[in-house]
Formats: C-alpha cells, sequence, structure tokens
C-alpha cells in the first residue's frame, strides 16, 4: 500500500480559512499548540527521500511542484503571517511535525513577531556592458581625458592610448557598476527593516545578455510598500540610458528573513 506522507509548506498563527479553488483542494490544517501547519497529504511514490531526489533532475516535474510550493503560501500570505518551509519538507507522520514544533516553539513565536504585518521583495540590478562601455566618458572623468588626448596625438601615440582606454574601460565599467549598485542598494535599504544580499547569478543562469550586479532580497513593513515600489522604479528609469536595469519581484514568502532555531540547552 503506498503510505501518505504530510507535505509542509508554512506555519500561521491563526486559524486559516481554505476555499473550493484549486490551488486549496488537498490542503490541510494542523493544529499543534499555538501554531496551524498548513499541509497536504502526498505520496511515497513522488516523495520519499528517494523517489524526491530523483524527481529533482526531472525539469518540468520541479518547475511544477516548485511553483505550486510557493503560490500555496503566496495564497495564506493574503491574510497571515507565515513562515515558509523550504519547497520539500516532509514529514513522515503528524507526531514529527508536532516534535518540530515543540523543539522549536520559542523561535518561531519570535520569527512570527519579526516577520508579521511585512513582506519580502526581490530587486535584481542589471547592466548592459557594451552600452555602459560606449558612454563611459561620460561617466569616467579618467576615461573622458584619455578620450582627449587620443584626438590629440598622432596615429602611432594615438593607436598606444586606445589600447590603454580598453583596459581602463573594463576596470571602469567594474567600478561604475559598483558605485551604481551601491547607491540603489543604499536608496531602498533605508525603506527596509532587513536586507539580504544574495549571490549574483551568472549569465547561463539568467539567460540574459546583461550583467547582474545586485541580488537583494528587502523585508517591508506593508505600510512602506508602496513606497519602495514608486523609489525603485524611478532609481530604474534614472539610469537606464547608461544601460542599468532594475527589476523588482514580490511580494514573495519570506524565506530570507526567517530564522529558526533550536531551544537553549
Amino acid at each position: 500500500m503506498n503510505k501518505s506522507l504530510i507535505y509542509v509548506y508554512c506555519l500561521v498563527n491563526s486559524a486559516p480559512n481554505f476555499s473550493s479553488g484549486s490551488i486549496e483542494k488537498g490542503l490541510e490544517s494542523i493544529q499543534f499548540d499555538d501554531f496551524y501547519v498548513i499541509v497536504r497529504r502526498v505520496s511515497e511514490q513522488e516523495f520519499s527521500e528517494e523517489n524526491f531526489q530523483k524527481n529533482l533532475s526531472n525539469l518540468n516535474w520541479l518547475e511544477t511542484n516548485a511553483r505550486e510550493h510557493v503560490e500555496v503560501i503566496n495564497l495564506i500570505m493574503e491574510n497571515h503571517a507565515v513562515i515558509p518551509f523550504k519547497f520539500g519538507t516532509i514529514f513522515q507522520a503528524e507526531t514529527g511535525v508536532q516534535n518540530f514544533i515543540s523543539e522549536y516553539a520559542d523561535s518561531l513565536k519570535e520569527n512570527f513577531f519579526y516577520v508579521g504585518d511585512k513582506e519580502e521583495w526581490a530587486v535584481k540590478i542589471y547592466c548592459n556592458r557594451k552600452l555602459l562601455s560606449a558612454q563611459i566618458d561620460e561617466l569616467s572623468e579618467e576615461a573622458a581625458t584619455l578620450e582627449h588626448q587620443i584626438m590629440e596625438s598622432s596615429p602611432g601615440k594615438a593607436y598606444l592610448l586606445k589600447r590603454k582606454k580598453m583596459d581602463l574601460i573594463e576596470n571602469e565599467m567594474d567600478r561604475i557598476c559598483k558605485k551604481y549598485g551601491q547607491e540603489y542598494f543604499d536608496a531602498l535599504k533605508d525603506l527596509s527593516e532587513s536586507t539580504n544580499l544574495n549571490n549574483l547569478l551568472p549569465k547561463e543562469f539568467t539567460g540574459r545578455e546583461d550583467t547582474m550586479i545586485l541580488n537583494g532580497a528587502f523585508l517591508l513593513c506593508k505600510s512602506k510598500v508602496g513606497q519602495f515600489r514608486n523609489t525603485a522604479e524611478s532609481l530604474g528609469k534614472k539610469d537606464e540610458q547608461f544601460g542599468f536595469l532594475l527589476e523588482i519581484s514580490g511580494s514573495w514568502p519570506p524565506f530570507s528573513f526567517v530564522s529558526i532555531k533550536e531551544k537553549s540547552k
């Protein structure tokens, strides 16, 4: 007989209400103490440890289930503060969930207090280095000075100066990207309760030709979301002529800002 496992999406600290929509079908709420665990019963055929690891190599399966995981948590977030669990969190039985909550109860309460009435938003900033390079003289005094020397030099000297400028441009673009990325981050950080800088993603992962220069998560009070989005939009428009592009997305479950710790011994 195919055993039923417990797939956990998130925790909430008040009783949820499920409607009859497609996402909600099969969802359950299990109460332990002051917490409600949002779960779905799943089969060992898909979600036993061995089968889950095999399914991770199936991109269609992975994309479908990972998307559904976030959609369920976002649904619950509409009316509740949530502590999200990572994709693929499985317990063998309800007693395992209960033991987890008992072990981490104090930390869970602290996290609910921390993320309550807040949202996570993601900001990614990219730079089109070809476009930036074409306009480097406007942003780099050193590059502009070299260009002026090139124009006034003999052909032989101008050739050497052009090679020098090519090396300079790469270094100056790195400096400018770092400078602009920091300015954007600081402006958005001022509107946030907390921030988290993630690893920059390579072009092979993003599927883009431009280069990622910032990959940040921002925890916002809901009352500041509008101001945050307006600020991000203004920053994105301000420097797009130099090749900078800002993308903002949210709200997301607060994965970046939940930290569950064991009880002190």
